[in-house]
């Protein structure tokens, strides 16, 4: 059997989105394949795990002195993939079969926002060399940055809409030339973003210069890079996920979120459904989260807008190397009928499995599926030449040795 941690929580405004997205993880596994190893990250950065880990009250009421927790830490060794006993008074003084709390087959992180999604987590993995079913850090790290991500796309000829960006440590000194140059370049009206964040959080509409300085300040609160993006007055929001690993991959069925407002709320993607985050009746995923958000699936789109959106997806994916399954949103100026990318999501919400249930995978499927390209990637990744002999070393010594006489 398996043995599986699932990261959540995290360092991050998203924090509570990763642990409903864990949560329902941990409730859909195939639990007859895979022993599960929850591993909490608090708001603070510190690690624990424990089996109460599995329920949301044990979270929503978090103790970090509950003696049936055990605060933790995973080592950059990459021989051990193993999670050792953390006690900040004992320090090292734990024999090794003491600190040793589970050895790690694979990992998978449900994380959201900043320190986990956006390729920290997959480098301390790469490190310990575990398995785990996320993006590399590459592509975390590209697609977590709405700027890189964009300047990526468009340079791979990806359509895009315009925008500009700017840094936060200039705000004060420099607000009006920021104003006008976000003026010169688009029109209102603007949307203006944290570039590290997801969930809307920080996202503000601008439709005249006193909001859009506001705009900037909002998301300023948020992140030190800060972009402002041409708004489109007549949309519609389409998403496709994909899945798989290298030149394998598979687009999943593209839907339409029914938007209350120009555009999704944080509210809105994970409020509406209730607040239990239980599964969804017959144990295929959440009937609250992303699951709860009122949707057109498949998109009501033509064969050729559905075939261009796949095409973008794919191209999209292979150029962030990405693995297991991502989701990504696009913008349709229904005006023009014009297909805009809008971002990645690495690690979407309930790893979008409602856009693939309607291709007879179900959620728990999915999962397994996660796991297997985890070890395919991990198997491919034997294939690098880490050593190479050199006369490097040898010559430096050499002249150290010369150098001295």
């Amino acid at each position: 059997m398996l043995k599986v941690a699932v990261f959540f929580g995290g360092k991050s405004v998203e924090h509570d989105v990763s642990v409903v997205t864990a949560l329902q993880l941990m409730e859909n596994i195939d639990k007859s394949k895979y022993e599960i190893i929850p591993v909490y990250i608090t708001r603070n950065g510190d690690w624990f795990t424990g089996e109460k880990l599995k329920s949301v009250d044990a979270v929503r009421n978090f103790d970090p002195a509950d003696p049936e927790l055990t605060r933790c830490y995973l080592p950059a060794n990459a021989r051990a993939r193993q999670l050792y006993r953390y006690d900040a008074k004992k320090g090292g003084l734990f024999k090794k079969e003491e600190r040793v709390i589970a050895t790690i087959d694979v990992a998978i992180p449900a994380m959201h926002g900043l320190h986990g999604e956006d390729g920290t987590l997959q480098g301390l993995l790469e490190l310990a060399a575990v398995p785990y079913t996320s993006c590399g850090v590459l592509g975390s790290a590209a697609g977590m940055d709405k700027i890189l991500m964009k300047a990526a796309f468009k340079g791979a000829g990806l359509p895009v809409l315009p925008y500009i960006y700017f840094d936060r440590g200039t705000l004060e000194s420099c607000m009006e030339q920021h104003l006008d140059s976000a003026e010169a370049a688009l029109s209102y009206p603007m949307f203006v973003k944290p570039a590290n964040l997801g969930s809307s959080i920080g996202i503000s509409k601008a439709n005249n210069r006193a909001q859009l300085e506001e705009a900037i300040r909002v998301a300023s609160h948020y992140d030190r890079r800060i972009l402002v993006e041409q708004g489109v007055a007549s949309l519609e929001e389409i998403n496709c996920s994909a899945m798989g690993f290298g030149s394998d991959v598979q687009t999943g069925v593209c839907e339409m979120p029914v938007t209350w407002e120009e555009f999704l709320t944080y509210d809105e993607k994970y409020m509406r459904g209730g607040k239990s985050g239980k599964g969804s009746k017959g144990g295929s995923g959440g009937a609250d989260g992303m699951a709860a958000l009122a949707r057109r699936i498949p998109a009501p789109i033509s064969p050729e807008m559905t075939a261009l959106v796949e095409k973008y997806t794919v191209e999209a994916f292979r150029l962030l190397d990405c693995k297991g399954v991502v989701r990504i949103d696009y913008i349709l100026d229904k005006s023009s009928n014009t297909l805009y990318i809008n971002e990645i999501n690495t690690i979407p919400g309930s790893f979008a499995y409602y856009l693939w249930e309607p291709k007879g995978m179900s959620y728990t499927k999915l999962l397994d599926r996660l796991i297997e390209l985890a070890m395919v990637a991990y198997d491919e990744g034997k294939n690098n030449e880490y050593a190479y002999d050199s006369e490097i070393l040898a010559r430096y010594g050499e002249r150290l040795s010369g150098a001295k006489k």
